[in-house]
């Protein structure tokens, strides 16, 4: 009976836990859990293990409650995860804020980006939570995106070029996130000595890349990742404002 209710996502259970606008249990013993406890629980394990080791039951054995309590507050894994993402998002930065000056574009939303980044970084499972599907948003999540385009709105783009640039800006984030996610230390140096042998043998073939290689191309830095491609997307799009 669990399983088949982790099965179906409900939309409309989803948008009224998101937004507190669900109906609070009225029958039955005084509540021992919250949906703010579920949750918290919930991500301490995605954090710790990532979402494969999610499920009601380990979230509920967690709590050291029993599986059907959980249903009180939650339909199912799919609604808690929505939860699980706006309430590990949190409020954006406050320096984001609405400002009229339309020089503050760039720190503004360098500093949203920098934010951005740091909870993929701190939790890694978002990622996975929030792709190959439409994403119901809560009002963290909302409010996230309302303040990117708060950054920009001063600018004088067009609304529709400043959602193009968040989607750029937060799909350079999300490459990112992957290739942290995917990262494999013990794979990625057989990789590499896998490359070196082949190289050695074919390098004449690809003069280009060899001297790349020479020159330190894919030497590892201590730059932070984000810096380069979020300063080119910046550039681009200061170019752009400064035409219109």
């Amino acid at each position: 009976m669990a399983g088949s209710r982790e099965k179906k996502r409900d939309p409309k259970a989803s948008l009224a836990l998101l937004w507190g606008e669900q109906e609070q249990p009225r029958r039955g013993p005084k509540p021992s859990l919250t949906a703010e406890r579920i949750v918290t629980g919930a991500i301490a394990i995605a954090d710790g293990e990532g979402l494969d080791a999610l499920s009601m039951q380990r979230v509920a054995s967690e709590l050291e409650v029993t599986t059907m309590a959980l249903y009180r507050y939650v339909p199912g894994k799919a609604e808690l995860i929505d939860l699980m993402v706006d309430t590990a998002l949190g409020t954006p930065p406050a320096h984001t804020a609405h400002t009229a000056d339309p020089g503050e574009w760039r720190p503004r939303l360098t500093e949203w980006a920098r934010q951005c980044w740091a909870l993929y970084r701190r939790h890694p499972w978002i990622l996975t939570a929030t792709a190959m599907r439409r994403q119901l948003m809560g009002p963290n999540q909302l409010a996230w995106l309302d303040a990117a385009l708060a950054a920009l709105e001063p600018t004088g783009l067009p609304a529709a070029r400043q959602h193009d640039t968040v989607l750029l800006v937060i799909g350079h984030i999300r490459n990112l996130a992957q290739q942290l996610v995917d990262a494999d230390e013990t794979g990625d140096q057989e990789w590499n000595r896998l490359a070196a042998d082949v190289l050695e043998r074919h390098g004449h073939r690809y003069p280009a890349l060899t001297a790349a290689i020479a020159a330190g191309a894919f030497a590892p830095h201590d730059d932070d990742p984000l810096d380069f491609g979020l300063e080119r997307i910046l550039d681009g799009v200061a170019a752009l404002i400064a035409r219109s």
